[in-house]
Order: structure tokens, then C-alpha cells, then sequence
């Protein structure tokens, strides 16, 4: 972020807003459609102003139907548009799961090169507050494993809009996770243009004891955690992830030479996640490299409670990590 010069403060809501009305601004094949997304602003603000801005042909509300609203923008993109289609909830865009794994994501390849698929289908991924076992999954390990389609999840206002508007560039489907307890979550981005690449991890802090991994909400309470830690003398390094898929082993595998030591901080159930992946990767590739094993941080294998206190058990927490870096650096 240093190259650029920092000039307002403002929410992801708005980071994300400005991403989708400046796309749109520059080609006229960009559209928005999801539930609510026109008359009511969105589900949570995230398009407002957009319907008066751009009309209903390029604003759309759709019916209750995620299935329905990811075929029509699959056929969009085929035909040459640039669909983005927003998912309430990635709860609800599980009906919608046909629609990007069987058709946005092998189109390209099932046409023989034919069609090409350009769109992003975005949202709020994870749980929320209290909305109980079926509002509160996370579904970036569901889809990081298709080939065909591009993943990011995003912590920051400032990843948010560039990435977004590299998302809306980018000619393959991308699925692009938020989180709806970051929307109005506030930091820096620039006035002027600019992008962020897919596929490149950011380091949030940097550190030379124990490298912690995380994406979307788990990078604040890993930030959180790892300024606790450096008060006891346990130098933390964080890594945002950014991209899910493609993945930037490149900067993790540096990282952990560094630190010889691993923790990833995921909201997901713990078996056969992104979490997974990286454990295994880095046990492939540089497993001398490390001085401990490498441990996992992420919800409790149960369905989401509804009550309060017990949502708190069954989540990845702050205490969860700090307890995780003193095991791998044995203090």
C-alpha cells in the first residue's frame, strides 16, 4: 500500500460500491443483478445509488432463485456481458452450486475454447452474528477445488475495491468472498484508480518468530493476536492470503523459510479445507524448513449453534490462536 497515496477513509460497503459503479462507468457490458440489489440498495448497501445511476437495464432485481439468477449470468457471459451476481448470502448461493461448478466453471474448457465466462458472482461468506447452522457456513474450500474458477476473500476496504475491479476484468468466473460483520468496517483507499492483481498474498505484519496465515475476518483477530504476542516476545508474521485460488504459494513457502514455524487461522470446519491444503503443501515442498508442526486454527467440526455463547465455542477465536503460536514455539 505504500505506492499509493492515501487520501480518505471509507467502509468495505462503500470500497465495494465504488469498484462495481466505476467498472460499470467504463464498459457498458458490466451489469449487476441479485435479490434487492436495485429498489433497495442491497441487502446491505453495498449497491446503493447504483439503480439511479445506471437504470434497471444494468441494476437488476432478481427473483428468489440462485440457480436461476447464476444461469441467466452464466448465458450473459457467454454472449459476450460481464455479469456480476450477487449472492445474499453464500448460504443461499449454495442453490446456485450447479449453476458455477457444472457451467461457469467448465464452460471454457467443455467448448473446446469456444466460450469464455467473465463474470463474478460475490457476497457475504461465513457466519454472521446468532443466524444459527444454516446462515453461517463458509464455502471458499467447496469452491477453491473446481478447476476453472477463480476464489478471493477479502479482509480490508483497500483489497476489496482493487481486487473487486480486477475480478470484473478478469475474463474467467470469479467467486468473490466478503463477509457481513466487514461491511462497515473502515480504512484507507485511494481516490485514484487502481487494481490489485489475483493471486498475490499481502503481508499485513511482518515478523520472524511464527508466520500465521488467514483471509477474510480471521485477519483481524489474527492481528489482534499477534500484537498480544509480541508484548510476551513472540514476533508474528501475518500473511492475508487474499487469493484462495490461485494460490500465492510463493509468498507463503518464503515466509515460512523465514519463520520455520506455521499457524493458519481459518472459519471453516476442519477437515479437508484451505487450511488442509496449505499444511500440505508447505510439508511438501519445504518440510525442512520447519522447526514444529504446522497447526490449524478453525471452527469446531459441529453445526453452528444458534446461542450466543456457544457460537463463541464452536468459532476460531483470538484466544484460540495465541494458544496455537505458543504451542508451535513451544512457550
Amino acid at each position: 500500500m505504500s505506492e499509493k497515496t492515501m487520501s480518505r477513509i471509507i467502509t468495505m460497503r462503500e470500497a465495494l460500491g465504488e469498484a462495481m459503479s466505476e467498472e460499470m462507468r467504463r464498459d457498458d457490458r458490466v451489469f449487476l443483478m441479485g435479490e434487492e440489489v436495485a429498489q433497495y440498495n442491497g441487502a446491505y448497501k453495498v449497491s446503493k445509488g447504483m439503480l439511479d445511476e445506471f437504470g434497471p437495464k444494468r441494476v437488476w432485481d432478481s427473483p428468489i432463485s440462485e440457480a436461476g439468477f447464476a444461469g441467466l449470468g452464466v448465458g450473459a457471459a457467454m454472449t459476450g456481458l460481464r455479469p456480476i451476481i450477487e449472492m445474499m448470502t453464500w448460504n443461499f448461493g449454495i442453490q446456485g452450486f450447479d449453476q458455477i461448478i457444472n457451467h461457469a466453471a467448465k464452460m471454457l474448457y467443455m467448448s473446446g475454447g469456444q466460450f469464455n465466462v467473465p463474470m463474478v458472482f460475490r457476497g457475504p461468506n461465513g457466519a454472521a452474528h446468532m443466524l444459527g447452522a444454516q446462515h453461517s457456513q463458509s464455502v471458499e474450500h467447496m469452491l477453491a477445488t473446481v478447476p476453472g474458477l477463480k476464489v478471493i476473500s477479502i479482509a480490508t476496504p483497500y483489497d476489496a475495491k482493487g481486487l473487486l475491479k480486477s475480478a470484473i476484468r478478469d475474463d474467467n468466473p470469479v467467486i468473490f468472498l466478503e463477509s457481513e460483520m466487514m461491511y462497515g468496517d473502515k480504512g484507507e483507499v485511494p481516490e485514484e484508480e487502481y487494481l490489485i492483481p489475483i493471486g498475490e498474498a499481502d503481508i499485513k505484519r511482518p515478523g520472524s518468530d511464527v508466520t500465521l496465515i488467514a483471509w477474510n475476518k480471521t485477519v483481524k483477530p489474527t492481528l489482534q493476536a499477534a500484537e498480544k504476542l509480541s508484548a510476551e516476545g513472540i514476533d508474528c508474521e501475518v500473511i492475508d492470503l487474499r487469493t484462495i485460488q490461485p494460490m500465492d504459494e510463493a509468498a507463503i513457502f518464503k515466509s515460512v523459510s523465514k519463520t520455520h514455524r506455521v499457524v493458519v487461522v481459518e472459519e471453516a470446519w476442519p477437515f479437508a479445507t484451505v487450511g488442509s491444503h496449505i499444511a500440505a503443501r508447505v510439508g511438501d515442498e519445504i518440510f525442512d524448513e520447519l522447526d514444529a508442526p504446522v497447526l490449524r486454527v478453525a471452527n469446531e467440526f459441529v453445526s453452528m449453534p444458534y446461542a450466543e455463547h456457544l457460537e463463541h465455542e464452536a468459532m476460531y477465536s483470538e484466544e484460540k490462536i495465541i494458544a496455537a503460536v505458543k504451542k508451535v514455539t513451544y512457550k
